[in-house]
């Protein structure tokens, strides 16, 4: 039977790649130190290493996006209530 899958923190996650990019110890000994295996040490490396450049980021490039999404989404959402709004009043209803 299998144990019940373990959910780390995203700083507990963060530590451990940390960790892992300084280099001076080895998959097996962080693996054996954090409890962890190190196929998932592995992953949250790349991933921190991937997306390191959001971190000192002004976020405003997907700030911008967000808000031109969003406002296309009030649009649509608009247009769908003037839709409703007119079937409903639609003869044979």
């Amino acid at each position: 039977m299998r144990g019940k899958r373990r959910n780390h923190l995203p700083e507990f996650k963060a530590k451990v790649a940390l960790a892992a990019i300084k280099g001076d110890r080895t998959l097996a000994e962080l693996s054996e130190q954090f409890d962890v295996h190190q196929n998932e040490i592995q992953d949250w490396r790349k991933q921190l290493r991937d997306h390191a450049d959001t971190v000192f980021g002004s976020g405003q490039e997907y700030k911008t996006a967000d808000e031109a999404h969003l406002k296309d989404l009030h649009a649509k959402i608009g247009a769908l209530a003037l839709e409703n709004d007119f079937l409903a009043k639609a003869p044979g209803r």
